[in-house]
């Protein structure tokens, strides 16, 4: 079920921000802004796309708006970036479970 996102990666002038450009709406109209201490509590796509980005590690943060992700990071590259993005709808692959609507 689902299907990958489209990503686009580009870097900015400043350095050691990207941002991402998708063919969906994560945010709706809201601007959504993630740091690596604060709770991220929620469930909605641009909730979870932020916890999956700081588990990946060297993040300083994450910040959505529309169909637009901006990520500082706070090391190294973006390598696995452009896939986490990609699969956030994407749910059948291995080691990943169903959602349940029960």
């Amino acid at each position: 079920m689902g299907q990958p996102v489209s990503v686009i990666e580009k870097a900015t002038a400043v350095p050691g921000v990207y941002r991402y450009e998708t063919n969906r709406v994560l945010s709706g109209m809201g601007h959504e802004r993630y740091t690596p201490d604060g709770p991220i509590e929620g469930v909605r796509p641009p909730d979870v796309l932020a916890r999956r980005l700081f588990e990946r590690g060297n993040i300083a943060s994450v910040h959505v708006n529309g169909s637009v992700i901006t990520v500082r990071l706070s090391a190294g590259n973006t390598d696995g970036i452009v896939e986490l993005i990609r699969n956030l709808y994407t749910y059948y692959r291995p080691g990943v479970e169903v959602p349940s609507v029960a």
